[in-house]
């Protein structure tokens, strides 16, 4: 709560990095004739449901380009080995008023407002410690390990996440496929707990960090969206993208 007694927006941090080893320098590789970050920018502010919002960079050339147009940088260690840990530094030097961090990837540029907007009312709830958006699962997508399968409860927590197909549908009977969203919003003391535990057995062998989460017994809200994003992962990814954007108006 802040002085006024009114609960305040969680704060947006955008984790950036420019070394990839599929897409080096992907942050400022150029969508629509601007940098990828400032499209994910452009959305956060755009969406209304932030109080504030900062990319978190170690590198000078993502940081000069997000400060020219107007944008909040923190300066983060070098040495981070994910997203999460950007981020969870980032959080431990916010404002105590702060009590919900959403992480939004760098390389979602198509993310859309509305999904943004329901990911942080999430946490009107006071149960919920951690939150991720959830899209219907395309039958192709099915057997493709780079499409994260979620399957979840009637509460909409999350039961498990997979590369694999799940769930197996023994007798062919219909149930409902979600694709996962890697978009995250965390409790503080949720972020900062879960970025001091080790790396877990299920999410080292599936290569999906909120593994660690659910093996600890953290609760993870899957929130409902019908709006397709895309991840950018390789220059093929960005011109996907680019006729996604197209096909928007964009």
């Amino acid at each position: 709560m802040d002085s006024a007694g009114e609960d305040v927006k969680p704060v947006a941090v955008i984790p950036a990095r420019w070394d990839s080893t599929r897409f080096p320098g992907k942050p400022l590789a150029l969508l629509a004739g601007r940098p990828l970050i400032l499209h994910v920018l452009e959305a956060c502010r755009g969406s209304g449901a932030f109080a504030d919002v900062r990319v978190a960079t170690d590198d000078d050339r993502i940081a000069r380009a997000v400060t020219q147009a107007g944008g909040a940088v923190e300066r983060t260690e070098a040495h981070h080995p994910s997203g999460t840990d950007r981020v969870a530094e980032v959080a431990s030097r916010l404002p105590a008023a702060v009590e919900v961090v959403v992480n939004v990837q760098g390389d979602e540029p198509l993310v859309h407002p509305e999904s943004l907007r329901a990911l942080a009312a999430a946490f009107d709830d006071p149960s919920v410690e951690m939150a991720t958006l959830v899209r219907p699962l395309r039958p192709e997508e099915r057997n493709s390990p780079h499409v994260v399968k979620a399957v979840v409860d009637v509460q909409s927590d999350a039961l498990y996440f997979s590369r694999a197909d799940v769930p197996f549908a023994r007798d062919g009977a219909a149930v409902e496929r979600w694709a996962h969203q890697g978009l995250y919003g965390y409790r503080r003391t949720t972020l900062l707990r879960l970025a001091a535990l080790s790396p877990t057995p299920l999410e080292q062998a599936e290569s999906l960090e909120q593994l660690r989460a659910l093996e600890h017994g953290i609760r993870i809200r899957c929130v409902r969206t019908t709006h397709l994003g895309i991840g950018v992962d390789t220059p093929e990814d960005l011109a996907r993208a680019e006729a996604l954007l197209a096909s928007r108006g964009g």
